[in-house]
């Protein structure tokens, strides 16, 4: 279970959160959203434990938790399967003592019988934490994000970074915790490693709480939306497109609440006004003040803040923009790009889009002429 009591968290003069209470259940698939800057990183940030609130309480309790960050953490010297592996600690640390106790029994060091006695424990023990599933666990999550039978034994540090952050996310659905924070986990995923990924999400046993503005995503894997809005949390059950229409409905609502009180707050000041210099009528116009003095003024609600921008043009365009002719490029011998061509003219958007280490950068890079290619031309 996750959750938080009463949680207050401030940065500088800022308040991010104002008494922020919520639980989330053992199987709950709950999705967190809001604009940038409203707090959901800094919210799993402090389920996780790596901040503090300011006052409150906020965590987890029963059994571990894996937490996906935004930045990878692994060791670049290690081969993939070999990081994977370092999901399963205790797991790992006696598969090692079977290959020491192995090697011992090969080189006839030691007591034969005690480390034979040994090694039937460390069995014993390895297959009690399943052990002998790890490998196929780790090969189902790998193979579901992308990663082709070759990468295995490929180090971490020569994936680009899209398939880093591949690897963190591999790591913790191997492990299968039994709470998962995962923070844009779909940030570097293409189609399918997305499909995937919501299906594996939406069978995970276990709590799993995701922030992404992918809200098609949201759509296939969780049941329940948790909106920051400044600094208030708000839970809306359903999916994301449940979330929009509710939260529009309520937004409604609040919106003919406060013009219903506006129009009563209206007519009472006109009698007020009308009626205060008459002594017959003192008592209700007191009355009045008194009731307005004490009523619960409702705030209009501001919109969230849109995004937007221009893209402006100085002096003549020509027609044709760019011209990219046959561009081939490398990588220590590993083609990253092969006869490319692509001609952009006036006017027109274009998006690059494709697997994850498909060569999309690489190409921008040399467009904007910031990597020079093995092979072609570019020209503006």
């Amino acid at each position: 279970m996750l959750y938080a009591e009463k949680v207050t968290k401030s940065f500088g003069l800022h308040d991010l959160f104002a008494d922020v209470t919520f639980v989330i259940g053992k199987n709950e698939r709950v999705g967190v959203v809001g604009p940038n800057g409203t707090g959901k990183s800094t919210l799993l940030r402090l389920l996780a434990g790596l901040e503090r609130p300011d006052s409150g309480r906020i965590g987890h309790r029963v059994g571990e938790l894996g937490y996906l960050r935004q930045e990878a953490t692994f060791d670049p010297g290690s081969s993939l399967v070999n990081e994977l592996w370092r999901a399963f600690p205790e797991a790992l640390q006696v598969r090692r003592d079977l290959d020491r106790v192995s090697d011992d029994l090969d080189r006839g060091e030691g007591d034969v019988t005690e480390l034979v006695d040994e090694q039937t424990a460390l069995f014993e023990r390895f297959e009690a934490l399943d052990g002998y599933r790890v490998e196929a666990r780790i090969g189902k999550v790998l193979d579901g994000l992308g990663f082709a039978p070759a990468d295995r034994g490929k180090l971490c540090r020569d994936f680009s970074g899209g398939w880093q952050m591949r690897i963190e996310l591999a790591k913790i659905l191997a492990a299968v915790p039994p709470h998962a924070l995962l923070d844009e986990p779909t940030n570097h995923l293409d189609s399918a490693a997305r499909d995937w990924l919501a299906g594996y999400l939406r069978e995970y046993p276990g709590a799993v709480v995701v922030v992404t503005h992918d809200g098609a995503f949201l759509d296939k894997v969780v049941t329940r939306i948790l909106d920051l809005d400044r600094g208030v949390i708000h839970s809306y059950a359903g999916n994301y497109t449940a979330f929009v229409e509710e939260k529009q409905a309520r937004l409604e609502a609040h919106e003919r609440a406060v013009l219903r009180q506006e129009r009563e707050i209206a007519i009472q000041r006109r009698f007020i006004n009308r009626f205060r210099a008459k002594a017959t009528k003192a008592k209700q116009v007191k009355s009045r003040e008194l009731a307005l003095e004490r009523m619960d003024r409702l705030e209009k609600r501001r919109k969230d803040p849109e995004v937007r921008f221009t893209l402006l043009a100085h002096g003549r365009t020509e027609q044709r923009v760019l011209d990219i002719k046959s561009v081939a490029h490398a990588f220590d011998g590993e083609p990253a790009l092969l006869g490319v061509t692509l001609t952009i003219e006036r006017g027109e958007k274009v998006v690059l889009v494709g697997p994850n280490g498909g060569g999309k950068s690489t190409l921008l890079r040399i467009a904007a002429g910031l990597v020079k290619p093995t092979e072609g031309e570019v020209a503006w």
